[in-house]
């Protein structure tokens, strides 16, 4: 049965989980496990250090720590303190996580022990940081190394029964800003609220029947928009966040047993992790009867091999969950059966309050069956990208006539057709659309593609500028079984299935494509030649 859920602001789960359940497991991890009550009285004591640091309802706070139970409980007490928490990537350059703190005007981290080597290089810039509070430390001599910063350590945090009385934060505060990499390759920071991510974590725990019983893969980084669901629709049901441990992702016998040992009932993570799985993971030899459900969102999972996927674990419901950032997850599908065929997996129907819109270059609406732009209106909006106005002017927009009238739209920049089901179907980004020999082609048609051949496990198709044919392509291929590929064999398996115009020039095979820090394929190293 479903517990009641708390409502309004975020870190009101945990104190509603707290109240009702304080002995059962919220967070377990490689290092152990804290309950409800635990993580209710620990992150009260971060959140009163961050009031003693002058930390005001409507401040941002930054999270800068690799996953463990004690960076849950820093970002819990950070919410309760009534701020922000700004996650860094803590496995990112020191010079991208100065860049972040600068352009949010961070004066309060929250930090760990294996932090502080790289915080010192962090230091050396110009920033605004003045206090730092290590989570997870009492080393006193991190207050010589991180001077001129005030330094708490963690001996220094209270358990407290009660968050401060400074928290006043309502449904409008803003929740967390997530950075993205934006288009001119600066991070764009994406301001959410709690009434946006509330709208989501409540359609989450309801729509897949979240309890106290389930166990809750948490495999994405706190700066990847998925870690939403993991902890905070998790708390909505009091139920138990199993911190998969950083870097299992390239092992995946080793991610294999630890969905078996830890009976994990409800996996969330992009599709690459789950094709890991299926080709090197041997999920035959381990029982994974616990598995109630598999969602995945980020990437395109490609239909051979979500078949294969589900195949394997016949028990489990699968959802494919769509959106951006800038919304979390606007519109969902869940697969009934292993897909037939290798027709693009649908995106679904719109969810968690929101509207979907499908227009043409000139923000008409097209006819059901046109592809066009996705927009989206409803409660899950972003409030906009920190500090950049012209950003957000750009991409949240006020409607024109017709059904579109009056509504605060945000612009996806994904193309999509609506299919004669209801459910929409994805066709690739705006900005992967590039002109070559005079023809526009979609990248991601290609790569549909290239991964139909029988011996790719992945495939990504990337644009060279050029002068004379406006863009040359090339691939980028994993081998499933084969060691390498026969060009002139790719070639005639591309022209049997795509115009002469959207055969890749050249093609390139690696046992491995590079990886950002949430996993997807890290195009930018490709498209520079830099792999």
């Amino acid at each position: 049965m479903s517990r009641r859920l708390a409502t309004g602001v975020l870190h009101d789960l945990v104190r509603s989980a707290a109240a009702d359940r304080p002995e059962t497991p919220a967070v377990r991890s490689g290092q152990g496990e804290i309950t409800y009550g635990e993580l209710d009285a620990r992150s009260n004591g971060v959140a009163h250090c961050l009031a003693e640091q002058g930390v005001r309802t409507g401040d941002r706070v930054g999270l800068y720590v690799d996953k463990s139970i004690d960076s849950v409980i820093g970002l819990t007490g950070i919410l309760k303190a009534g701020a922000s928490y700004v996650p860094l990537d803590p496995q990112g350059p020191p010079a991208r996580a100065a860049r972040i703190l600068r352009d949010c005007g961070l004066e309060v981290l929250i930090t760990s022990r294996k932090k502080r080597g790289r915080l010192q290089q962090i230091l050396q810039e110009e920033l605004s940081l003045r206090a730092a509070v290590l989570i997870d430390d009492d080393d006193d001599k991190a207050r010589g190394e991180l001077a001129p910063l005030d330094v708490v350590l963690r001996g220094e945090i209270r358990h407290e029964d009660d968050p401060p009385d400074t928290c006043t934060a309502t449904d409008e505060n803003l929740a967390y800003i997530l950075y993205t990499s934006g288009s001119t390759g600066a991070p764009k920071g994406v301001a959410i609220s709690h009434r946006a991510s509330m709208a989501f974590v409540k359609w989450s725990h309801e729509t897949f029947d979240l309890t106290p019983d389930d166990n809750v893969s948490s495999h994405a980084p706190f700066h990847f928009d998925l870690s939403i669901f993991d902890l905070h629709a998790s708390f909505s049901a009091g139920a138990t966040v199993c911190l998969v441990p950083q870097g299992m992702s390239v092992f995946p016998q080793s991610l294999a047993k630890f969905i078996e040992t830890q009976k994990i009932t409800t996996w969330y993570s992009v599709p690459s992790v789950l094709i890991q799985l299926l080709l090197h993971g041997r999920l035959g030899e381990r029982d994974l009867g616990s598995l109630r459900q598999v969602l995945f969102a980020g990437e395109v999972f490609h239909a051979r091999y979500l078949r294969e996927v589900m195949a394997s674990l016949p028990h489990a419901k699968f959802y494919n969950l769509y959106g951006p950032t800038e919304t979390n997850v606007c519109t969902y599908y869940a697969v009934p059966e292993p897909p037939a065929n290798d027709d693009p997996i649908p995106i679904g129907r719109p969810c968690a309050g929101d509207e979907g819109f499908v227009v043409d270059e000139d923000g008409q609406l097209v006819q059901p069956g046109e592809t066009g732009e996705l927009l989206v209106a409803g409660p899950t909006l972003l409030n906009g990208y920190w500090g950049d106005e012209e950003k957000t002017r750009r991409v949240l927009i006020e409607g024109g006539a017709g059904p579109l009238e009056g509504r605060r739209l945000y612009r996806t920049g994904d193309l999509v057709h609506l299919r004669n089901d209801g459910h929409y179907e994805f066709h690739g980004r705006r900005d992967n659309m590039v002109k070559t020999r005079g023809y526009r082609v979609e990248l991601g048609e290609i790569e549909a593609a290239l991964n139909r051949h029988p011996s790719v496990s992945e495939a990504v198709v990337v644009a060279k500028p050029d002068e004379m044919l406006g863009n040359r392509l090339e691939a980028w291929l994993v081998p499933r079984d084969a060691p390498s590929f026969d060009e002139q064999d790719l070639k005639k398996f591309c022209a049997d299935r795509l115009p002469q115009h959207m055969i890749p020039e050249r093609f390139f095979v690696r046992e491995s494509l590079p990886r950002t820090s949430t996993a997807k394929v890290d195009r930018e190293r490709l498209a520079g030649g830099q792999f």
